[in-house]
């Protein structure tokens, strides 16, 4: 054996190695096996700093699960692009790629060639999703100008959607509150769906129900200076003003050096502050603007003027904020006060300032260019109103998909269930090895369904063996019935989801599982993953090696 990389360097290469990664890959399943569906179960991970998350969303867990293993790795990846790319069916896709290496393990230890395995894998998944294209349910486009009919078919069907994603999620027990609630939010969206038009703030107390969208912008109210609560709280109708402007006195920039005779020549310099500023709130009351925002602090003295004006003013609003103000409302921030003409000001016809929890909001409504919304939650505790936070934002991003791709598919593993119907019939037509692999691909997808089933507490068997026989027969939506213990046609319960997620899941699952099969060698350099730079340590010439 020649010594051919240096000692220590660690290298383990052929089925071996394909076997540890597989390996790898089923732990990493494990860790979030347990929270797929409406009965999954949370997960509470504790970070260094001790900050405790409590989360059911398979991208948050794999986030904050270390994961150092390299083709372990590869899992979290693909979880974090059905997060970006879908929002939600992140747990889902971990769990195909899992359950797929897991099929393939026997043939790889035999000693079936990986290029074989990923071959067919490759025509197994573009056949599911042809078959997904086929058999989805095109749903009808909305177009507020034709008829409310649509609309409200185009709105339930929405609705529905948005409720299947919150099933599996903390907030289950009130998911037509809230599924209504995000429907609304994306709906009040222009075409681009942006989701930074959708503020979600967090306001602790209450109950979830005390939760409410406000079609328009509402921000927590800002530091404010003297003379603050003698400012009206409520306008009907006003102008607003966005400004980008300092309105306080400034203190002299970095020793700037000015030197004075005579007490007058100060008292001038002095004075010429005193005119600027009041210069620059003169115009802005001028310009007739009844809500002055501005990202710059406004100090005591324009806060004075401004309440004995009766004018409303808030300093260091924060940028998005300002942003979506400027959506709803329309105008433009300004960065001098010297042209507050009629164009650049907003409006909206009601502004009030509004006690929620112990903050204090102002609220923009009724926004005539209302592209944008603000959703306030409540709710007890923080980790719950973040939980919360996070399966809105799975529920928006599902309604935003549905929005654009107009089809759906049934969930609850109805559709895996089919694909793996399909698969199977298929693979039957096929001889030679592939005729074995696109059986295992078949077999990996009923991992849906017998989780779930899994998770309820279920005979996963005797479900699934009811639903290979109902999909035999042809019932092609049927999946798992949570709540009947039974299986029963989710696409008469409801139980909806865009056909792009499964898509989206089935080739990112699949790609992952053919990626770790190619690997079969790793290579670890023992010294850039042990040593620190070198040189470092206690003066002793190497330092101790960082225990990772």
């Amino acid at each position: 054996m020649f010594i051919l990389l240096k000692e220590g360097t660690d290298t383990s290469q052929g089925i071996p190695q394909l076997v540890s990664n597989i390996n790898a890959c089923q732990v990493i399943a494990e860790a979030v096996r347990t929270t797929l569906g409406p009965r999954g179960m949370d997960k509470l991970m504790v970070d260094g700093r001790g900050k405790a998350t409590i989360s059911n969303d398979g991208a948050t867990i794999l986030k904050l699960l270390d994961v150092v293993h390299p083709a372990a790795k590869t899992l979290v990846d693909i979880a974090r692009s059905q997060d970006a790319e879908v929002g939600d069916g992140t747990t889902s896709v971990t769990l195909l790629a899992a359950e797929f290496l897991k099929q393939l393990k026997s043939y790889v230890e035999e000693g079936l060639h990986p290029q074989t395995i990923i071959r067919s894998f490759r025509t197994a998944t573009q056949l599911a999703v042809k078959k997904i294209n086929e058999i989805a349910v095109s749903v009808k486009k909305y177009d507020k100008h034709i008829s409310g009919l649509i609309y409200e078919e185009q709105r339930q069907l929405l609705e529905k959607c948005a409720a299947t994603a919150l099933n599996s999620k903390l907030i289950a027990g009130q998911k037509e509150f809230f599924s209504k609630m995000v429907v609304d939010a994306v709906m009040s969206l222009d075409e681009l769906l942006s989701l930074k038009m959708i503020g979600i703030k967090k306001v602790q107390g209450g109950a979830l129900e005390d939760s409410q969208m406000i079609s328009g912008v509402a921000f927590k109210k800002t530091f404010s200076y003297a003379g603050f609560e003698m400012q009206p709280k409520r306008y009907d109708n006003p102008r607003i003003a966005l400004l980008n402007v300092e309105l306080e006195l400034k203190a002299e920039k970095d020793n700037a050096e000015v030197r004075v005779k005579s007490v007058e020549e100060y008292q001038a310099i002095v004075d010429a502050e005193w005119n600027i500023l009041y210069d620059k709130l003169e115009k802005i009351y001028q310009s007739g603007a009844k809500v002055v925002l501005s990202k710059l602090p406004i100090g005591d003295v324009a806060t004075q003027f401004f309440a004995d004006r009766d004018l409303f003013c808030a300093g260091r609003v924060q940028e998005e904020d300002m942003k979506r103000t400027m959506m709803a409302c329309g105008g433009s921030i300004q960065t001098s006060v010297g042209a507050l003409t009629d164009d650049v000001l907003g409006l909206c016809e009601l502004f009030e300032e509004v006690q929620v929890g112990g903050e204090r909001y102002n609220f923009f409504k009724g926004c005539p260019k209302a592209k944008t919304c603000t959703i306030i939650l409540r709710g007890g505790a923080e980790q719950f109103t973040e939980e919360t936070e996070r399966s809105l934002h799975d529920a928006i991003m599902i309604v935003r998909r549905a929005i654009k791709s107009d089809s759906i598919v049934a969930g609850g593993g109805a559709i895996e269930m089919e694909l793996s119907k399909y698969l199977r019939d298929y693979s039957r037509t096929i001889p030679g090895k592939q005729q074995l692999l696109i059986g295992a691909y078949a077999k990996a997808l009923e991992i849906i369904p017998r989780q779930l089933c899994d998770n309820a507490g279920f005979d996963a068997t005797n479900i699934l063996n009811k639903l290979r026989a109902k999909h035999a027969q042809g019932g092609m939506w049927y999946g798992v019935d949570i709540n009947n213990e039974d299986i029963a046609d989710n696409y008469v319960a409801c139980v909806w989801e865009p056909s792009i997620v499964r898509i989206n899941a089935l080739t990112a699952a699949s790609e992952a599982a053919c990626l770790i099969l190619s690997v079969d060698e790793t290579i670890k350099n023992p010294r850039s993953s042990m040593d620190g730079p070198p040189g470092g340590g206690r003066g002793r010439g190497r330092g101790r090696p960082h225990a990772h």
